[in-house]
């Protein structure tokens, strides 16, 4: 019903350069993004390095900021503990993630089976992350599901407190939310490969573990790359999940920021900001080494 696009044989025909309009076509997201991203980020890597006190932030440049940022030793654990939560994390959600989508790929035949699998597995982010949060209480508070049966069964004589507002609630909050984009961006993967080269694996004797590491895995690497820096980035500047499953005995490098912005403490907040934004780039940067995004989107 719908003829080609017009655009490029009308412009040319008005003088103007196929260049000029490749330049015309990107310019309402080019000033979108330098409004909504660059200046904002410009006025954040300003701030860090003005002179402040309680509520006020002054012109004049202070570099004790950056200096306190760099090298506190608060700085350093909060960096630790947040790796030790994203190395947590990823170490469960990428061989489950991986695991789950070789079941759906090459154990599911039924595409309507597959795709009602998925579905279920999509269904708990069909509602708000608050909602999501509130209903592990029920499952690992001290009245939930897990303390009654484990006292139940005679294991502990009264409710496990470590359950419910700590590491262990913000670790399983963690992977319950990422295991599901680990999984995607592997089916995605694996969903390129062309069944006839897992048949000439097969023809040539390969076991199901050796195809499985000598041909599926090397093929889906871009795929769990991806899943990566969607987990980094995550759990990197998360803040909702740790304030609202580790109440007040977690804090990480997204929860120190936020404590600085509400004792209006700014200059901290955004050299600390500043430094996340660099140590989450940097990651990011190393792990598209193992990945080409464009040709994942190509494909």
């Amino acid at each position: 019903m719908f003829s080609s696009p017009r655009l490029p044989r009308i412009l040319p025909s008005r003088g103007l350069s196929p260049k000029l309009v490749s330049v015309l076509q990107v310019t309402p997201m080019a000033l979108v993004y330098i409004t909504l991203v660059l200046v904002p980020l410009g006025l954040i890597f300003v701030v860090s390095f003005l002179d402040y006190n309680f509520a006020q932030v002054f012109p004049e440049l202070y570099l004790e900021t950056w200096i306190d940022t760099l090298t506190s030793d608060l700085t350093l654990s909060l960096y630790l503990k947040t790796f030790k939560f994203l190395i947590i994390v990823w170490c469960i959600c990428a061989p489950l993630g991986f695991a789950i989508a070789y079941f759906l790929a090459y154990h599911i035949r039924t595409n309507w089976v597959r795709t009602l699998l998925v579905a279920a597995i999509a269904i708990p982010f069909w509602t708000s992350g608050p909602i999501r949060m509130v209903s592990w209480v029920p499952l690992l508070g001290r009245e939930g599901l897990v303390n009654q049966t484990l006292m139940g069964l005679g294991l502990v004589d009264q409710p496990v407190s470590w359950l419910m507002y700590s590491e262990f609630a913000v670790i399983v909050a963690y992977v319950q939310m990422l295991t599901m984009p680990m999984i995607a961006t592997s089916l995605n993967s694996m969903a390129k490969i062309k069944p006839s080269v897992i048949q000439a694996a097969e023809d040539a004797g390969a076991s199901e573990w050796q195809i499985v590491r000598d041909v599926i895995f090397p093929l889906v690497r871009p795929g769990l790359a991806i899943g990566t820096v969607i987990i980094v980035t995550a759990v990197m500047g998360d803040v909702f999940m740790v304030k609202y499953m580790g109440g007040s005995q977690v804090n990480t490098v997204g929860m120190s920021i936020i404590t600085d912005l509400n004792a209006f403490m700014y200059p901290p907040a955004a050299a600390k900001s500043v430094l996340l934004l660099f140590v989450v780039l940097t990651i990011v940067l190393a792990l598209l080494r193992f990945a080409d995004i464009r040709k994942e989107l190509r494909q």
